[in-house]
């Protein structure tokens, strides 16, 4: 008789199955060992996608051990995402599997799948994404290095799968009509601007630099009409004036060039500059003539981007343009100078006012001739900037509806606008004030209104502020 006859089925049954503690331990080492995975991917996401391009480009040149590889994965950004995106499923939906089945050996079936839901789900949020991706943030470029080469191992064992998903990705893309591109750009230009903020306040870059870096920013939205000396303020000379005249005129007014017109100042043909004059009036053979020394210009569009403007003076080499309307009429003119000051700021020459000068910290006297948007920004104030007007006259018109004189008032918003100075018609410098609250909530009956102030000192109140200039009359 063998010997298995003799042992009871039962009692085989009942003897303890020394199986079950050495895969319990097996299983806890794999979880453990997938859970290190998991920390590995997610944190590796952060580091690869946070590290700025520039400083990557900065660590190759340095010759960094890491940064070659880290160069090459980020060249193809959506296969890096993708390989860390299967990565750390494959890593996670394991774990999940053998906990359950661990759990199923001393837990009946609905209380392994709680106990596998709550404690994976805690360990994989711990260890597995929370702390790890804390850390990537804090050590972005060291942790980047260091899971480099690593992550490109992973790149390759992973590769049939990688090239799979990617597949099915951009298959169903199509249909829904996504894109493809899961990353996005490693930087905006609205991203440059917070830092440049943020490193004003860290006292990294001074106001000044702020200032000047923000103009930058701005310089590409601005048009020519914005940037232009306007009409009324352009010194020109007839083609049919003597070179002595137009020498005359250029001292005059203190400018360097003048436009020439033939007829009037819609149809200017040139420039000329005092240079050019004081050598034909004192070296030319002959009869000194204005038309000998003057030089083309262009004439553009008020709607031409500043930037492009800047770059086609610069090809054709030239110092002034005429700026024309829809109709062909000039509107104004533009130097180089007024480029170069949209972005460095006013170059004050002699006695020339200064567009803004602060009486108080609250208080300022802006020429008419001012944008909205700079008043804005040097005043901290929020007045709207509408398509009907562009600079702070501009908005005064448009808010009374009519002409206003010298000492009348208007109040929008909590500021307060005071006309210090009218030639003819023209508004040539207004007193800003930014009420505090108190006092623009007392003013608020009143808001929006202009008042004028009569030789008798009474303050006489306009008409609506909305209505057009015949109601106004």
């Amino acid at each position: 008789m063998g010997l298995s006859s003799s042992v009871p089925v039962t009692d085989l049954l009942q003897i303890p199955m020394p199986a079950d503690g050495v895969v319990t331990i097996l299983g806890v080492a794999a979880i453990l060992i997938l859970v290190g995975l998991s920390a590995f991917f997610s944190s590796s996401e952060i580091a690869m996608f946070s590290l700025p391009q520039h400083r990557v480009d900065s660590l190759v040149d340095e010759g960094v051990t890491g940064a070659k590889t880290i160069s090459d994965m980020k060249q193809n950004p959506h296969r890096l995402l993708v390989t860390i995106l299967v990565g750390n499923n494959i890593v996670n939906v394991a774990m999940t599997s053998i906990a359950t089945a661990l759990f199923g050996i001393y837990l009946s079936r609905g209380e392994s799948v709680l106990a596998t839901t709550f404690g994976i789900t805690t360990l994989v949020l711990i260890f597995g994404e929370s702390a790890p991706k804390s850390y990537a943030v804090e050590n972005t470029e060291s942790w980047a290095l260091r899971i480099a080469r690593p992550l490109k191992l992973s790149e390759y064992a992973l590769y049939p799968l990688v090239v799979l998903f990617d597949y099915i990705v951009k298959g169903v893309n199509k249909v829904i009509g996504g894109s493809s591109a899961i990353e996005s750009t490693y930087v905006t230009r609205d991203e440059i601007q917070d830092i440049i903020e943020t490193g004003e306040r860290e006292g990294v870059i001074e106001e000044e630099e702020r200032e000047m870096l923000d103009r930058i920013f701005r310089f590409n939205n601005t048009i020519a009409k914005e940037v232009m000396t306007p009409r009324l303020d352009v010194t020109a000379v007839a083609k049919e004036s003597s070179v002595e005249e137009a020498i005359e005129k250029c001292i005059q007014a203190d400018h360097e060039r003048v436009p020439v017109y033939e007829g009037n100042l819609d149809n200017i043909i040139g420039v000329v500059t005092v240079r050019d004059l004081v050598r034909e009036l004192r070296y030319s053979e002959g009869e000194p003539s204005l038309e000998r020394v003057v030089k083309p210009t262009l004439h553009v569009p008020e709607s031409k981007n500043a930037d492009e403007l800047l770059a086609e003076m610069q090809d054709n080499r030239l110092q002034m343009v005429t700026v024309i309307d829809e109709f062909g009429t000039t509107e104004g003119i533009i130097t180089l100078e007024d480029m170069v000051e949209e972005i460095v700021g006013e170059i004050l020459e002699g006695d020339e006012e200064a567009p803004v000068e602060f009486l108080e910290e609250n208080v300022a006297v802006v020429q008419g001739e001012v944008n909205i948007d700079e008043v804005n920004e040097i005043l901290g104030i929020d007045l709207p900037e509408g398509e009907e007007f562009e600079t702070l006259a501009g908005f005064v018109f448009n808010r009374a509806g009519r002409l206003v004189e010298e000492g009348e008032e208007i109040e929008f918003d909590g500021i307060r606008i005071r006309i210090e100075r009218v030639d003819n018609t023209r508004i040539m410098s207004a007193r800003v004030t930014v009420l505090e609250p108190a006092e623009a909530a007392k003013s608020a009956d009143s808001d929006g209104s202009v008042d004028r102030v009569a030789d008798d000192g009474v303050v006489e109140s306009s008409a609506d502020p909305e209505a057009t200039p015949n109601d106004a009359e």
